[in-house]
């Protein structure tokens, strides 16, 4: 996972704050979780600094938002599959049997659960009323994977008067050139990239 030290320099000049900013955690489903080899990282750190920001999130009173794909039909694949662990179809796409999100961390009551049937979360979703009706313009995202889903919502925030904050080492993806690829186009393109610790820290200034 990267580190403060080897983060890509934001453009972007925003400071994260608690009374203007959301959690979303993008598609952490176990269909998608098994691309990663267990007990290591990146998953083991994944799942942990997801759990640290959701804590952080309720301490502060952030709204928490889950992110969701329902299963995947062959007329809406795309010409890009999704990443996909042993639930993959001879097809390589991802056949979950019930699309759960995680155990951990689940949704609770009182967290927001959106489907996006695809990778960008506020695509044919209810994300953007979320943010409006709860008075948030700061979104910060965390999750599965990097190069698609998590730049795609990012962008797309960005692009609607929502300042996104991307989590360097709360995301991860099939490989680290592409985790990688992903943080510095989001920093060069109006995303914040920090690390769970350094967000976390600015969130509690």
């Amino acid at each position: 996972m990267p580190d403060e030290d080897t983060l890509p320099r934001s453009v972007a000049p925003w400071k994260v704050d608690p009374g203007r900013a959301a959690l979303l955690i993008h598609d952490m489903q176990h269909h998608l979780l098994q691309v990663f080899p267990p007990g290591v990282s990146p998953l083991v750190d994944l799942v942990a600094n997801v759990a640290r920001l959701r804590a952080a999130a309720h301490r502060l009173g952030l709204p928490v938002v889950f992110s969701a794909e329902p299963p995947i039909s062959p007329d809406r694949r795309g010409p890009a599959p999704r990443p996909a662990g042993p639930h993959a179809d001879e097809d390589g796409a991802a056949t979950p049997p019930d699309g759960r999100i995680a155990a951990s961390p689940a949704p609770s009551l009182g967290e927001h659960v959106i489907t996006n049937t695809r990778d960008n979360a506020f695509l044919r979703s209810h994300l953007e009323r979320i943010l409006r009706t709860s008075g948030r313009d700061q979104l910060i995202v965390c999750g599965l994977f990097a190069h698609s889903g998590v730049l795609l919502t990012a962008a797309d925030a960005y692009m609607n008067d929502i300042q996104p904050f991307v989590v360097a080492d709360a995301v991860a993806d099939v490989s680290a050139e592409e985790h990688a690829l992903a943080l510095r186009w989001s920093a060069a393109r109006g995303a914040v990239v920090r690390t769970t610790t350094t967000l976390i820290d600015e969130l509690e200034l």
